[in-house]
């Protein structure tokens, strides 16, 4: 590449690329990520209790499948 091309390169980079400056934050976000982690030890939904146990059912009456799903996992 010629220099003329580094430049242009150069040029719409720069134009593409606004410069970050100093950027602040609006307000603190401690307090809303701890938030997210007390919600996150919430219990499951029932539809995860109803797949789990439609795949205990489905595991005890077709035991070969369990190597099969073990392989899946």
């Amino acid at each position: 590449m010629n220099e003329l091309g580094e430049d242009r390169i150069k040029k719409l980079l720069k134009q593409a690329l606004p410069p970050m400056g100093e950027a602040e934050l609006e307000r603190d976000l401690w307090p809303d990520m701890l938030r997210r982690m007390d919600a996150a030890h919430e219990a499951p939904p029932w539809f995860d209790w109803a797949l789990a146990a439609a795949l205990a059912g489905f595991v005890a009456f077709v035991p070969m499948s369990i190597p099969v799903l073990l392989y899946y996992l």
